[in-house]
């Protein structure tokens, strides 16, 4: 059985206070605004307002919210987001069509499939969009 990620904004940025960090912590949003997300040297995850799929059956362990959004950090495969928070931030920057973003090992790019983000060293990451929710 796949581990479950628990994974607040707060645990992407390196050290939320420090100035270094905060230059690699970067937000950014779908066209639409449906879909928000962070990236940083240590992961990437994106939260869904609205979407036809449905996440898998919430595990025990996560006493929060469940299966809003993905997420894949520096080891192992991408999975469902556990969390008490969300990266839909109407004031970050759109990311367009074919655009793309990167942090350390991490790219983001908003493909007409949808928002897709890897772990470059390992190619685990993950699509999202309203349609589909992707894992590999």
């Amino acid at each position: 059985m796949a581990r479950r990620l628990a994974v607040p904004i707060a645990l992407l940025a390196v050290c939320a206070g420090a100035p270094a960090a905060s230059a690699s912590l970067a937000g950014f949003r779908s066209p639409s605004g449906n879909v928000g997300c962070y990236i940083s040297g240590k992961g990437a995850r994106c939260d869904i307002r609205n979407h036809d799929w449905q996440a898998p059956p919430k595990p025990p362990s996560c006493e929060l919210d469940w299966g809003g959004g993905l997420a894949v950090g520096r080891h192992g495969r991408a999975d469902y987001v556990c969390a008490g928070d969300a990266t839909l931030d109407p004031s970050s920057p759109v990311l367009g069509k074919g655009e793309k973003i990167e942090r350390g090992r991490f790219r983001c790019k908003n493909k007409r499939s949808g928002i897709k983000c890897v772990n470059r060293r390992n190619e685990h990451g993950f699509r999202i969009s309203a349609q589909r929710a992707k894992l590999f």
